[in-house]
C-alpha cells in the first residue's frame, strides 16, 4: 500500500528559526558589557514616567524636563518611543529578578526577533515560504545584526519600527482596495499601520519615508483596479485618517513635542539630518572627522560588515526581478484561470517602492555627505530591502536546484541546505567575536583580525566588562579609564576603585592602573609606554588594553 503523505506544517522552518534564535538569545543577553549610549539613554527611559504621571500634571511646578533624565540637553530631541513601550516589559522582567540592563538587553533582544518576523512576513509578499525563510534566515544571522540587537536600544528598534511601518501599511493599502474587505477590518489595517509609522517616527524623524512609500502604493494600486471600490474619494478619506493617526501616536510618545509640535519637530529634523558631531572615525587606515569621510564610507562599510553571500545573493535577486519585470512588460497579458503565485509572477510595486528606501538614503548619504560614526548604525533600517531581495536570490537558487533534482521526491533538503549554507559564514563570525559580534568584518579585508587598525572595532567600548572582570588587578587599587569610565565601574570588583582618566593626569601614581580602548588607535597615544597587563581581543583584533603605570 501507498504510505499517506506525510502532513506539510506551514511555516515550520521559520518557527524552528525564532525558536533557535530565541534559546540563542535567553543564554546570551548577559554576556555583554555596557555600550557607550546605553546607561543614560535607559535612565532617559526611566525618567519618562514623569510625563505621563496623571498626578504631576496637575501639580503647580509641574516641570516636562524632569521626563528627559539627567542628560536632557542630549536625548530629549531622540524620539523616546521604543522607550516608552519597552519600559513595562522591562519592568516586569526587574519584578521576576533581572537586573535592570540585563531586562533591558532581553527586551532588546526580543524586539529583534520582532524584526526578524517582519522580515519573513514582508518577504512572503513575493515569494514562496522557503525564500521567505531564507531571506529571514539570513538576516538573523548577520554578525553585525546580532550584536546590535542586545546593546542598541536606537538603531535597532527602528529598523524593526520602520520595516513594520512599511509591512503594516502595504497590507492596509491592499485592504483598503480590496472590496471584499469589511469596514471593520479596513479601519482595524490604518490604525496598526498608523501606529507603527507613529512610533516609527518618534524613534527616527527619517520614518515618514516609509509613510510615502504607503501612500504611493496605495494610489497606485487604486488605479491599477478596474471600476475601483472603494472609489478615489474614500481612499483619500482613509489615507487622511492614516496620516492623522500617525502623527497622534507620534505627538503621544514624544513629550518634548508637546511644548511646541511643529517648530520642535522641525528643529529636531533639521538637527538629525545634519547630524553634527566631532568625533574622529578610523577609516581605511586614517582618521577622519565624521563630517569629513569621504563618499566611499557607507558603500565600503556595506560590503565588508556583511557576510560574503549577501550581495551576491542581492544582484542574483535584483536581476531576477528585473527579468520578470521587462517580461511582463514585453508580454502582452493573456486570461488565467487562478491568480499567479509570488514566486511566478514578478515582484509588484510594492517590492520596487521597498527598495527605494534603500537606495534614498544610499543617495542622499553620497550626495550630501553627512557626519557619520560608529559604522553605519544610524542606516541599519535601509537594511531589510537588502535582505527581502536576497530572498528573491534564493528564490531562483532553489527553481535551479529543483530543475537538477526533479527525480527527487522532495527538494526541500537541498533548500533547507541551501539556507545553511548562506547562513554558515554569519554563524561562524557570530561564535568567534562572541559577545563582539557587531566588529565583524568579512573575509573580504581578512575578518575582524584584518580591519584591526584599519576600521573601527568595538568603537561602543563593550570590552570594558571583560577588561575589568578578567585582568588580574593586585588589590586594592585605582583604575583610570581613558574613555567613559561610567561604563567599567559597574563590573569592578570590590578593592578595585574606578576612576576617570581623562582630566584626572595629575592625580595618577605610579602602580595604577589604565584602560583605554583602542577606537581610533587610542592606546597608543594613552600611556604609551607603560606595560600591557591586560587585554580584550578575538584573534589578532585587540578591543581594549588594561595598563600599568611604572
Amino acid at each position: 500500500m501507498t504510505q499517506p503523505a506525510r502532513p506539510v506544517y506551514k511555516h515550520t522552518p521559520f518557527i524552528l528559526l525564532l525558536l533557535a534564535q530565541l534559546v540563542f538569545g535567553l543564554s546570551a543577553f548577559r554576556d555583554y558589557g555596557l555600550s557607550w549610549d546605553e546607561p543614560l539613554f535607559y535612565e532617559y527611559g526611566e525618567a519618562l514616567g514623569y510625563a505621563y504621571t496623571p498626578a504631576n500634571w496637575f501639580s503647580p511646578d509641574f516641570d516636562l524636563s524632569k521626563s528627559y533624565g539627567s542628560s536632557g540637553d542630549d536625548h530629549k530631541n531622540r524620539g523616546p518611543a521604543y522607550l516608552l513601550l519597552a519600559r513595562t516589559p522591562v519592568h516586569l522582567l526587574e519584578s521576576l529578578g533581572l537586573e535592570e540592563v540585563a531586562a533591558w538587553r532581553l527586551v532588546n533582544f526580543l524586539t529583534f526577533l520582532l524584526g526578524v518576523y517582519f522580515i519573513y512576513r514582508l518577504s512572503l509578499r513575493w515569494m514562496g515560504e522557503w525564500a521567505a525563510f531564507g531571506a529571514a534566515a539570513l538576516f538573523s544571522t548577520q554578525p553585525l545584526l546580532l550584536g546590535h540587537a542586545f546593546i542598541n536600544p536606537k538603531d535597532m528598534p527602528f529598523l524593526v519600527f520602520f520595516t513594520g511601518a512599511a509591512l503594516f501599511g502595504f497590507e492596509m493599502a491592499d485592504a483598503l482596495n480590496d472590496e471584499a474587505k469589511s469596514g471593520k477590518r479596513r479601519t482595524f489595517s490604518v490604525i496598526v499601520a498608523a501606529f507603527f509609522l507613529g512610533i516609527a517616527t518618534s524613534i527616527r524623524v527619517l520614518a515618514p519615508l516609509a509613510g510615502l512609500l504607503v501612500v504611493v502604493y496605495a494610489i497606485v494600486k487604486q488605479r491599477s483596479i478596474a471600476n475601483p471600490k472603494p472609489g478615489t474619494w474614500n481612499l483619500a478619506r482613509s489615507l487622511l485618517a492614516y496620516i492623522l493617526l500617525s502623527l497622534l501616536f507620534m505627538l503621544a510618545s514624544w513629550p518634548y513635542l508637546w511644548e511646541s509640535p511643529v517648530k520642535n519637530f522641525v528643529q529636531v529634523f533639521l538637527f538629525m539630518s545634519e547630524n553634527p558631531t566631532r568625533l574622529q572615525v578610523l577609516f581605511g587606515g586614517q582618521l577622519y572627522r565624521a563630517y569629513d569621510l569621504p563618499r566611499r564610507y557607507l558603500p565600503t562599510l556595506l560590503g565588508i560588515t556583511l557576510t560574503e553571500p549577501v550581495w551576491p545573493l542581492f544582484a542574483l535577486g535584483l536581476g531576477a526581478a528585473l527579468t520578470k519585470l521587462t517580461s511582463s512588460i514585453s508580454r502582452p497579458p493573456s486570461p488565467v484561470l487562478h491568480p499567479p503565485s509570488p514566486v511566478s509572477r514578478p515582484p509588484s510595486t510594492d517590492y520596487w517602492l521597498l527598495l527605494t528606501a534603500f537606495a534614498i538614503p544610499l543617495l542622499y548619504v553620497l550626495l550630501r555627505k553627512p557626519p557619520m560614526y560608529d559604522g553605519f548604525r544610524h542606516f541599519l533600517f535601509i537594511l531589510p530591502p537588502v535582505f527581502v531581495t536576497c530572498g528573491l536570490g534564493l528564490d531562483t537558487v532553489f527553481r535551479w536546484l529543483e530543475k537538477q533534482g526533479q527525480r527527487l521526491h522532495s527538494p526541500n533538503w537541498l533548500r533547507a541546505g541551501t539556507i545553511l549554507l548562506v547562513s554558515l559564514p554569519g554563524l561562524l563570525g557570530a561564535a568567534r567575536l562572541h559577545p563582539y559580534e557587531y566588529a565583524y568584518y568579512n573575509s573580504l579585508v581578512g575578518g575582524t583580525g584584518g580591519a584591526f587598525r584599519v576600521y573601527e572595532t568595538d568603537y561602543w567600548l563593550t570590552c570594558y566588562k571583560e577588561a575589568v572582570e578578567q585582568t588580574d588587578f593586585v588589590l586594592p587599587a585605582r583604575l583610570f579609564v581613558h574613555r567613559e569610565a561610567a561604563l567599567a565601574a559597574p563590573y569592578a570588583a570590590s578593592g578595585l576603585a574606578v576612576f576617570d582618566e581623562r582630566g584626572s593626569l595629575k592625580d595618577i601614581r605610579p602602580g595604577d592602573y589604565v584602560l583605554v580602548n583602542t577606537r581610533a588607535n587610542e592606546d597608543r597615544q594613552t600611556f604609551r609606554d607603560a606595560p600591557t597587563v591586560g587585554e580584550v581581543r578575538r584573534g589578532a583584533a585587540v578591543f581594549c588594553v588594561v595598563k600599568q603605570v611604572p
